[in-house]
């Protein structure tokens, strides 16, 4: 019996004496671990940008200015640039450009060529998702105009990263458009069939700079056109989004900062048929400045116009969106929550029953002194 323990101690030690082994060797980066790379030698993709070519489908990456393993903070950015037949085959292709590692797990910006998205954006997504180091939480943003090796080549030495960071934060903070993740613009294709994806152009006569420029609208997986001004305002009061805002009001001196809104739809149905889609925007505002205080005739005046305004947005949106067939804001998905038994009846052909239903729009409007 004792000598049983003694052997059954003995084997113990000897395993706790492997593992410890083991793990030594791993945190060491052993050279018997052909994954194991030291971070100085890796190139860390920060941005990374997909067009159509005639080879078949071109990608361009960045690392913005820190980002390249261990460097120096005045190194400038690294671009890399392949076009292959697939896109498997283009991110190979990008490691013999570099003399480090490419390491594409740190990609959190994500720009599809305008070219690219009108002939469907659904197998860049599909890679992202299926690729171990890629993912689908990076920031998604459509290149109008122009193609993305030429947004993701802009900044001049520092790239386009840090714009791509800033505009991501101001969105974060309402003062920008509403930005969205390749994984929302995927599940949203999935179960509407359509989805809103922000759009930027690069612009300028030395060192281009990215801008703004509307939203795309995705319908399948295609583009089907842009939004710009009024209409792009509506479509974030759609989507709840809380884009600041600021309304000069005429004859009283006063200027009003849009500050939230929230949107919600709804089905009418009259003899089992559906008659009417609903929609009621809740707008908050606040009085931002004033020279004088408003009586409450004044107050009451501005509010309509507020209301008159955003319901102008609303209905410039989905006009747009009507003809495309495309609810990329889900309403009748929220709307089906209220008579889920009928939804189902009309789920299937949604997208023709979206584009020929009257449309009931109503906006409140609260202004906060």
């Amino acid at each position: 019996m004792r000598g049983g323990r003694r052997g059954r101690r003995s084997a113990a030690r000897c395993g706790c004496v492997v593992w410890a082994w083991l793990i030594t060797e791993i945190l060491s980066g052993c050279s018997s671990l052909p994954a194991a790379r030291e971070m100085g030698d890796m190139a860390l993709l920060r941005t990374m940008g997909v067009d159509s070519a005639p080879a078949g489908v071109a990608v361009t990456g960045s690392t913005g200015p820190r980002a390249k393993g261990l460097q120096t903070e005045g190194e400038p950015s690294l671009v890399l640039t392949a076009e292959k037949p697939s896109l498997s085959g283009a991110c190979l292709a990008m490691q013999g450009q570099s003399d480090s590692y490419v390491f594409f797990g740190y990609v959190d910006q994500l720009l599809v060529g305008e070219e690219l998205a009108r002939s469907g954006v659904q197998p860049v997504l599909d890679y992202f998702a299926q690729d171990v180091e890629l993912g689908l939480g990076a920031q998604l943003w459509l290149v109008r105009g122009a193609t993305a090796r030429e947004a993701v080549s802009s900044g001049g030495e520092e790239g386009a990263d840090s714009r791509l960071e800033t505009l991501q934060n101001d969105s974060k903070m309402g003062i920008a458009a509403i930005s969205r993740t390749a994984g929302e613009v995927y599940t949203d294709l999935l179960e509407l069939g359509a989805a809103f994806v922000p759009a930027l152009t690069p612009a300028g006569d030395e060192i281009a700079v990215l801008y703004e420029n509307g939203y795309g609208v995705l319908k399948g997986d295609t583009l089907a056109g842009f939004m710009d001004g009024e209409a792009a305002r509506g479509l974030e009061l759609l989507a709840g989004g809380s884009v600041a805002d600021i309304l000069e009001a005429e004859g009283t001196e006063a200027s009003v900062k849009i500050i939230s809104s929230h949107t919600t739809s709804g089905l009418d149905f009259r003899n089992g048929a559906l008659a009417a889609l609903k929609i009621n925007c809740r707008v908050e505002a606040r009085l931002a400045e004033y020279r004088r205080p408003l009586n409450s005739g004044e107050l009451e005046r501005l509010q309509r116009e507020i209301e008159d305004r955003e319901r102008a947005r609303l209905e410039e949106a989905l006009e747009q969106l009507r003809a495309w067939g495309a609810d990329c804001t889900g309403l009748g998905a929220k709307a089906a929550m209220s008579h889920p038994g009928q939804w189902q009846g009309i789920r299937a052909d949604w997208p023709e029953w979206f584009a020929k239903t009257p449309v009931k729009i109503q906006v409140q409007v609260r202004i906060r002194e």
